[in-house]
């Protein structure tokens, strides 16, 4: 198993906060589907104020690049994303048009 953070932020409008949560409430089926095709085993996304924080746990062979390719043959996950980037921002010194970005592992307990 692999283990990926990832970080975004999220407008900062409490409406547009409760929307986007409502949304992530009731994910699309097909966006499941396609997580889970990718080789994602779980993903949970938590939020203190407007920064979302993503766990991704993976198979050992996942790869972003993997997951590009499953994304672009599921019809609904460009419908997904573009509907996703009206509740998001980038975070501060991401490249343009760059949503989720990995964080670097600091510390680990064991």
């Amino acid at each position: 198993m692999k283990k990926y953070c990832l970080a975004l932020d999220l407008k900062n409008d409490e409406k547009l906060i409760a929307e986007y949560e409502a949304y992530h409430r009731e994910v699309w089926p097909e966006i499941k589907k396609g997580i889970l095709d990718s080789g994602i085993t779980n993903m949970e996304i938590y939020r203190f104020s407007n920064r979302l924080f993503m766990i991704m746990e993976t198979t050992d062979n996942f790869s972003f690049e993997a997951k590009a390719l499953v994304d672009k043959a599921n019809s609904k996950n460009e419908e997904w994303e573009t509907l996703m980037w009206h509740y998001q921002q980038a975070i501060p010194g991401t490249k343009p048009g760059e949503k989720w970005v990995l964080m670097d592992k600091i510390f680990s307990l064991v």
